[in-house]
């Protein structure tokens, strides 16, 4: 079973949550870690003769240090790059938390110091009419890492989201400020505003890069903030 499990989630979609996984995923496995990842759920995957395959997924699966298979790593997959219970309702499936949480229990079995498991979306994304994707580490009682996507509006966004984390009964274990906007007006007041609002610790800065692989990222993360 896993040492220790974290759950990426994200202000919003297309925030860098895949490149914060990786990134500490990396910086673990270079400390003499053993790692293991999962992202349950994905949209917007390529048809392929191995059947759906999402790259945020494949760059996961290859970077943990323990080796699991494809469906392992990513059990639910959808072609269509739109919000999972859309892409559910369209291929005539439902998604069920409590499935989708027991699928990452098994993958949390394996004999890692370090289990992630990487959301969809944002905090609240529905999966079904009553059921949304903070179930899932609220079922698995995981610690969150929230990654801050450094643009106008980030400061409401990770407020609101922190409040719900907290509000959901889960730890936040820290976040990450990951500069999305290159052209970000008063970058540096946003950073400083969240870091006074906010009690968790800031596990890694990111500055805009076009360098998004795990060996680029692992340099601004801070994992033993993180793992202690």
């Amino acid at each position: 079973m896993a040492k220790k499990s974290i759950f990426i989630a994200g202000t919003d979609t297309d925030v860098g949550k895949t490149v914060v996984a990786a990134g500490i995923l990396e910086a673990a496995n270079r400390k003499g870690l053993s790692t293991v990842a999962v992202k349950p759920i994905s949209a917007g995957c390529e048809n392929t003769p191995e059947g759906l395959r999402n790259s945020d997924a494949l760059l996961l699966q290859s970077t943990a240090s323990i080796s699991l298979s494809y469906d392992q790593v990513n059990p639910v997959a959808f072609e269509p790059p739109v919000a999972p219970h859309i892409a559910a309702e369209q291929a005539g499936r439902r998604l069920d938390a409590d499935r989708i949480a027991a699928l990452c229990r098994g993958v949390l079995m394996q004999p890692a110091d370090l289990a992630v498991i990487e959301g969809a979306g944002g905090w609240r994304v529905p999966l079904n009419t009553r059921q949304t994707l903070a179930d899932i580490p609220k079922m698995l009682n995981t610690p969150v890492v929230l990654v801050v996507g450094m643009k106008l509006g980030c400061i409401s966004h990770t407020l609101l989201t922190v409040e719900s984390i907290v509000r959901d009964g889960l730890p936040l274990a820290g976040w990450v400020a990951n500069q999305i906007d290159p052209d970000m007006s008063c970058y540096t007041e946003n950073l400083e505003t969240l870091k006074n609002m906010l009690s968790a610790p800031l596990i890694a800065e990111i500055p805009y890069t076009d360098n998004c692989s795990p060996q680029n990222i692992t340099q601004f993360v801070d994992i033993d903030a993180l793992i202690g």
